[in-house]
């Protein structure tokens, strides 16, 4: 995996940031509070045109997502792209990002779970992004990744139930990853450059065990997770007591962790959690099982 090539800017007072839904609509009141958040920060928020358009699950159409999304990126004035919400929908955007606007001017894009789609475009872009969001107790982190150049330390839960599957060992690599369907689902559509990298696994209990084991079958035969140095593993909490003929899905986590045979730290507080760690993607990392602990270099530079 080779380091990455472009370094958005490290915001200051007064620059403008971005707030588009490119997958599900938000609740009506989010991106005004999420504008005020940002705002709190010294910042200028913008709630793009279509963020609370409504076209079945979909924030809109999918044109319309894309042109806020496009004009968030083309815009030299916005600094970053905060995505309102997750849900269904940023897949379809993938085809119509404009990377070379993208290239030409990196700037930062912040949400999870379903934003996974569009943190495989950055990715393979060579552009950083921050996943997690700025609600929660760890809210004000986003703030220092985006404005004060920081590092961030991510510290296991040893009593999680990911914590099960922790190992041993100390790696380096880039940071990349989400949640763990839309990872499967990229394969074939966005380039994979994972060689030497940390893979960062956050899974919902939207389905069955099966779900979670072709995804990880998928990542696995395709090739995508060829070269992965180790594995950080977020909240799979959701699934605490949930059982498919005998097995939990520690047991199938373990089958295919062990098939990759590298480092696991679990118990980390990312994923569907309340108050989620925020952490950028696409940066130097170093994950440190022995100690539980995962250091994330800065997404920004001067």
């Amino acid at each position: 995996m080779e380091a990455t090539r472009l370094e958005p800017r490290t915001l200051v007072n007064g620059d403008m940031v971005a707030i588009v839904s490119p997958a599900s609509w938000p609740e009506e009141s989010v991106p005004a509070w999420i504008a005020r958040q940002v705002e709190s920060w010294g910042l200028h928020a913008v709630i793009a045109p279509h963020t609370l358009d409504r076209r079945g699950y979909l924030a809109g159409s999918d044109a319309d997502r894309a042109a806020d999304l496009n004009q968030a990126i083309r815009d030299p004035e916005i600094r970053a792209v905060i995505a309102s919400v997750g849900g269904c929908g940023s897949f379809r955007l993938v085809p119509d990002v404009d990377v070379d606007a993208l290239r030409a001017d990196p700037k930062m894009l912040v949400g999870y779970s379903d934003i996974t789609a569009l943190h495989q475009v950055w990715n393979a872009a060579g552009v950083p992004t921050l996943h997690g969001a700025i609600a929660g107790a760890h809210g004000d982190h986003v703030r220092r990744l985006l404005m004060e150049d920081a590092d961030t330390v991510v510290e296991a839960d040893r009593g999680a139930l990911s914590a099960e599957l922790t190992t041993s060992g100390s790696v380096e690599g880039r940071l990349f990853g989400g949640n763990l369907e839309m990872l499967a689902r990229s394969v074939g559509v966005v380039d994979f450059d994972v060689a030497g990298g940390i893979l960062l696994l956050e899974i919902n209990r939207a389905a069955g065990l099966g779900m979670v084991d072709r995804a990880l079958t998928q990542l696995r035969y395709s090739g995508a997770l060829d070269g992965v140095v180790g594995v950080a593993l977020g909240s799979i909490d959701q699934f605490a007591g949930y059982e498919d003929r005998g097995w939990t899905i520690v047991d199938t986590l373990r089958d295919h962790f062990d098939a990759l045979g590298v480092p696991v730290l679990g118990g980390l507080p990312l994923g569907h959690i309340e108050d989620l760690v925020t952490v950028p993607l696409g940066t130097a990392a170093v994950l440190d099982v022995d100690h539980g602990r995962l250091t994330v270099d800065s997404p920004s530079g001067d």
